[in-house]
């Protein structure tokens, strides 16, 4: 499994539109995100690939799974910083990510840093060194935003039973459920 962080920031005249700016500028706005929590799996590899070389698949709609870090700021002169932090065993690849957001570059650092060596002691395990992705924005005047995202993969849809399907569906359950004498 290759595990991919992305990043964007975004200024809208809403806090939602400069959350969906912020997901076009990171190459995630036309997923229906599903938030995960913060365990890699095993032999889960970790990469930062740029924009162009982005690979979800998928199409429009889909589920795309992720761990998810965003702030949205609208007071002018704050600044909106998220972050995404993770460890991983060097020999299986398991690990773990936890996501932060605050006012500061450095709050969202050392509050990665923190979590992680908490996560890590409080499973008495020992992981390779903190890696982190993290992303800030001024707010100006109009509200922003900042994420960061590490996308796992996405899945479609169940297809929908047409009627006739879902008329033949029912009468097999109902033929099944009655009881023979």
């Amino acid at each position: 499994m290759n595990i991919q962080i992305v990043s964007g920031v975004g200024t809208g005249p809403t806090k939602m539109a400069a959350f969906d700016a912020a997901l076009r500028q990171a190459g995630i706005a036309n997923y229906n995100l599903l938030k995960l929590s913060s365990v890699i799996p095993l032999n889960a590899a970790v990469s930062e690939p740029p924009l162009d070389a982005l690979v979800i698949g998928g199409e429009w709609g889909d589920r795309l799974y992720v761990v998810l870090a965003e702030n949205e700021v609208d007071t002018p002169n704050t600044e909106a910083w998220s972050g995404i932090g993770w460890v991983q065993d060097e020999t299986n690849g398991k690990g773990l990510f936890v996501e932060h957001h605050g006012g500061s570059e450095r709050t969202v650092q050392k509050n990665i840093e923190d979590s992680l060596h908490a996560f890590a002691e409080g499973r008495g395990m020992e992981f390779g060194p903190v890696q982190m992705k993290v992303r800030g924005i001024m707010c100006d005047r109009d509200p922003v935003c900042s994420l960061v995202a590490a996308v796992y993969y996405t899945t479609p849809w169940p297809r929908q039973l047409t009627p006739k399907e879902a008329e033949q569906a029912a009468e097999l359950f109902s033929s099944a459920s009655t009881p023979t004498t």
